[in-house]
């Protein structure tokens, strides 16, 4: 039996909080969404919301607007991308990425919020050793994106030690999966890119050797775990930072070769992996004795999350969705 909590998610309708609202919502929690810069089409998806909000986070007015309202918590998901990050001004980088989320912690403070969990990222940490990283790693980050996000863990830390919210902070690996609105740009994600190109061209396209190492999560075990950690997170007054991650990593070589094998088996038709040196690469195991890092996900294992779903399983789940919306080549 759930405890029903009151959430609100700030960027609802972006590629991962459409699909954490969906999640939280269908389990009977009370979730309101913040939307930018209009609702969402998609009825059925708004109908499951307590009540759906359109508004920036980044605007006082509408801090104003989401303080006359009462919840457990609030997990703040509002950045601009790597690419954003990099192409826009210190003022307009920190105005998305860093402010907002002040905002909201000082809005709420005394208010009664049990839980602010908020989203970072791997990258805080810079180009990753061989090595098992835990969340003690040293932050050492090596972009304005990853710079932002520091920024905001220091501001949780901060309100964590001098007020009773229970401030999260989550640094997210690689999610991948299909989107719920088909407006959601995650074409970009790696695996959700040689799909699609799979399933589009006949083809899966890297666009490197391939020999670079990533760790992959589907968004419903994203969804699982920010479930569990809004649950059972314990208050500390030590930084409260948890990994979501598989702890799990592959190459994207590897990656690669498990695209086209799941193509082929649920298509019987041969596709070739090309590089931007090969057109039929076949040896997807050629890095597989380089040493890689593991990000260590124990602290959340602790708490009871297991990862559901594997990588294989993911990758189908996605040419289920292109069968659904897209015209196959």
């Amino acid at each position: 039996m759930i405890q029903v909590q009151n959430i609100l998610i700030t960027g609802a309708n972006g590629y991962l909080g459409a699909q954490m609202s969906r999640h939280l919502a269908s389990k009977g929690h009370r979730v309101t969404a913040l939307c930018y810069p209009e609702a969402p089409k998609d009825t059925d998806w708004c109908e499951l919301m307590e009540e759906v909000i359109v508004g920036s986070v980044a605007e006082r007015k509408t801090i104003d607007v989401l303080k006359k309202r009462s919840f457990d918590a609030v997990i703040h998901l509002v950045s601009m991308d790597h690419h954003q990050s990099q192409t826009v001004t210190p003022e307009v980088a920190a105005s998305v990425n860093v402010q907002p989320c002040w905002m909201l912690l000082d809005a709420f403070k005394d208010r009664g919020l049990k839980t602010f969990l908020y989203f970072s990222t791997i990258h805080v940490y810079g180009v990753l050793q061989n090595d098992l990283i835990t969340e003690k790693q040293p932050l050492n980050p090596g972009n304005i994106y990853a710079l932002t996000h520091a920024m905001c863990e220091q501001i949780c830390d901060y309100y964590n030690h001098t007020t009773n919210m229970n401030c999260l902070t989550v640094r997210l690996s690689n999610s991948y999966g299909h989107p719920v609105f088909t407006e959601n740009n995650c074409w970009w994600l790696a695996v959700n890119d040689l799909c699609r190109t799979a399933f589009t061209e006949k083809k899966v396209r890297l666009l490197s050797d391939g020999s670079p190492v990533r760790d992959f999560i589907h968004g419903s075990d994203v969804c699982e775990a920010v479930e569990l950690l809004c649950e059972k997170a314990p208050k500390t007054t030590n930084r409260n930072t948890y990994h979501i991650s598989s702890a799990k990593t592959y190459t994207l070589l590897e990656l690669a070769g498990f695209v086209k094998e799941e193509y082929e088996e649920m298509y019987g038709e041969t596709i070739p992996v090309c590089t931007p040196n090969a057109e039929d690469v076949s040896d997807f195991g050629q890095f597989s004795d380089r040493a890689r890092y593991q990000i260590d996900n124990s602290a959340l294992k602790a708490l009871g999350f297991v990862p559901k779903c594997e990588i294989r399983e993911g990758i189908r789940r996605m040419f289920i969705y292109f069968e659904k919306n897209l015209p196959h080549a």
